[in-house]
């Protein structure tokens, strides 16, 4: 088959993927020269009795929970819908910052409808590609024929719908899934035909094994880097240098931008209270960052050369120079047993602390081959097949997926203890999302601002999914 993209956007219930849910899925295939192959995809997926969404994001969505019951597809229709006809072999899945949500979205859902959650964006010759760093690097290293916006503050601001406001692109209903996915294409389009060169570069990094050969251990080079993670002030680009080795077979790096000196001589417990600190603790006036990250191969970064700073002004720009990099290399070099310590320090990261419930626990491990097997025919099994169904499976977590499976695919296969045990889970869950649920409610109701639609389908929701027996 021949290579397409398909660019796509999600509307969720919340912005936690093991916790939220998918509640509107809008995309668009293309050929590579971005025109249009078939129609648009724009569906809604029905929220589950288990689920308070999060007020806040319908306000901004203007989706209920029940247009999604009304309307849309149950969990596992969907899942079947992306894996047969969505992600299809040769796809390249596209987003705006779908590696750290969209996609993480997705897996989720697989994972809880017995789909491979990791299949869909490699297998077949399918890949995935984010354009937000795309944005990124192409606005701190050739940001020439595109006008880039800023903030009330006048700061740089990527977010798209303020890109297509700047170019005179069509995006009327930011936030509704389809119009993203439109103007995403658009944006795409405008990249490509203004600054064609790095656009080609970038899509070939969808492959972790070409990034390697720009960030590689065993040859440490200074490399330009564009992430989130990094300055605004500099358009989110530096310079950086692999300096050790991360879990997951990933790599530390160190934004040449800053001077080395104070870390390099830190003990490893002061080191391991700056990558550990809190949120509020990093706010405190005194915080000084460590300026040190993982770069993760398969989250397509935007990384190149560091030649590309000799074109186009490139060092002015991204406001550094050969004399200021070459230096703090030095200094890093001359320091191995700071890379060491960093090293042991990730390595002896504190896990976070596992979820008792299966649905969240995705990344404790993967599926072995057997189980495999009885995966597979769970998602093919017929409602009168799944009454008695009850495999062998060797991965504790399954069991219990399989019935949370059924009661929201079939819950007429329910045995009684079945039963029990998922109207036992659903209180839980409904128990411990209430209190947020609650508060962002009752602020909402106390505004007067043209949402009193939403507020009051949020409040008719919960009174039908909260169980009959539930007390505080």
């Amino acid at each position: 088959m021949a290579q397409t993209f398909f660019f796509y956007d999600l509307e969720t219930s919340g912005l936690n993927p093991r916790q939220d849910r998918i509640m509107q899925f809008a995309g668009r295939r293309t050929d590579m020269n971005l025109r249009p192959v078939g129609e648009p995809v724009n569906i809604l997926v029905a929220l589950n009795d288990d689920t308070l969404p999060s007020p806040d994001a319908l306000i901004v969505t203007g989706i209920t929970p029940q247009k999604t019951v009304e309307e849309g597809y149950s969990e596992a229709e969907f899942a079947r819908i992306l894996s047969e006809k969505i992600f299809t072999p040769d796809t390249v899945a596209v987003g705006f910052n779908n590696v750290r949500f969209d996609d993480e979205f997705v897996r989720h859902l697989l994972w809880r409808n017995f789909y491979d959650p990791y299949e869909w964006s490699w297998k077949d010759g399918r890949s995935r590609w984010d354009m937000l760093d795309v944005v990124r690097m192409t606005r701190a290293l050739r940001p020439e024929g595109i006008s880039w916006p800023v903030d009330e503050k006048g700061q740089a601001t990527n977010r798209l719908e303020l890109i297509t406001k700047e170019n005179g692109i069509a995006h009327e209903n930011a936030h509704d899934a389809m119009s993203d996915v439109n103007a995403l294409i658009d944006v795409t389009r405008l990249i490509r035909d203004k600054q064609p060169q790095l656009f080609n570069y970038l899509y070939r990094l969808r492959d972790k094994n070409e990034i390697k050969k720009i960030v590689n251990l065993d040859d440490k080079k200074p490399f330009v880097y564009a992430s989130g993670r990094y300055d605004n002030q500099w358009n989110k680009a530096t310079v950086a240098l692999p300096i050790a080795p991360a879990p997951n077979g990933n790599v530390l790096v160190y934004d040449l931008r800053y001077d080395p000196t104070p870390f390099v001589k830190l003990d490893s417990s002061d080191l391991a209270k700056k990558i550990f600190a809190t949120w509020q603790e990093r706010q405190a006036e005194d915080f000084v960052k460590l300026p040190v990250k993982v770069l993760q191969y398969n989250h397509c970064p935007a990384v190149a050369p560091l030649g590309v700073l000799e074109q186009s002004d490139g060092w002015r720009k991204i406001s550094l120079d050969v004399a200021t990099i070459q230096k703090h290399r030095k200094i890093l070099l001359a320091h191995p047993d700071f890379a060491e310590k960093l090293c042991r320090i990730f390595e002896n990261k504190p896990e976070f602390k596992k979820m008792p419930d299966p649905e969240a626990q995705l990344y404790d491990g993967f599926l072995n081959d057997r189980d495999r097997v009885r995966v597979e025919a769970v998602r093919n099994a017929s409602e009168r097949e799944l009454t008695n169904f009850h495999p062998n499976f060797i991965d504790k977590r399954l069991p219990e997926l399989l019935v949370h499976y059924k009661a929201r695919t079939y819950p007429n296969t329910l045995s009684e203890i079945e039963s029990r045990a998922w109207e036992s889970w659903r209180t839980e869950r409904i128990r411990s999302q209430l209190p947020q649920f609650m508060q962002s409610l009752q602020r909402l109701m106390r505004l007067d601002d043209g949402n009193e639609f939403i507020v009051q389908e949020l409040q008719l929701w919960l009174e039908s999914v909260l169980p009959a027996d539930y007390s505080d």
